[in-house]
């Protein structure tokens, strides 16, 4: 029997930029991802049902900044802060309340999302442009996965909408997709710039 292969992990920007990681240092890097998915949060677009907003590039920059761990632990951190109340979902709102809005489910997508885009950045997926936004737009789609479904059940069960499948993919999916493809492209943009820009600095010391 042969064991099959595994990628091995590579070190992500963080890593390449904070070389000596600790406890304190991971955590550093954590709440300071969820303070950026936070701020670009309010980057919106109102739409009736869920807006477009700078989340999801918040998410995949922040996940392939960090890695799939502490990538996914910054969205963790970053929703339980939403629903304890600080400002920091879309429209600077944040409550337990979020849980019965159509669009909170997407924001627990964002958690497996961050993970898949640091998964993809340990491969080093990250490091050129057609590579990293292949990978950031699988990314984007982990949050449809559970976004879509929970906005079904919160419109159709809850508040008793009665969108069938056609509405609920107009509501949910259609309007973002060209948003979708444009965060990806900015992401596989940005993340192997910053490469570049560690890679002069190592030259340079």
């Amino acid at each position: 029997m042969s064991a099959i292969a595994v990628p091995a992990r590579r070190p992500v920007l963080a890593d390449a930029v904070l070389p000596r990681s600790s406890r304190l240092t991971d955590l550093s890097l954590v709440l300071s991802g969820a303070l950026a998915v936070a701020l670009l949060a309010q980057v919106t677009i109102p739409l009736p049902i869920v807006p477009i907003t700078g989340q999801t590039l918040g998410v995949i920059v922040v996940g392939a900044a960090l890695g799939a761990r502490r990538g996914a632990a910054a969205l963790a951190s970053y929703m339980v802060a939403g629903l304890a109340g600080a400002p920091v979902f879309a429209g600077f709102t944040g409550s337990l309340a979020a849980v019965a809005t159509p669009s909170f489910g997407f924001v627990i997508g964002f958690i497996p999302a961050a993970f898949v885009a640091g998964w993809i950045a340990e491969r080093a997926w990250d490091r050129r442009s057609l590579k990293a936004f292949a990978g950031f737009i699988a990314a984007s789609i982990v949050p449809f996965l559970v976004g879509v479904p929970y906005m079904a059940m919160i419109l159709n069960v809850v508040l008793g909408a009665g969108y069938d499948l056609a509405g609920i993919l107009a509501v949910g999916v259609v309007p973002f997709l060209a948003g979708g493809l444009v965060k990806a492209a900015l992401a596989a943009a940005l993340i192997p710039r910053a490469w570049r820009g560690v890679r002069a600095l190592d030259e340079r010391r």
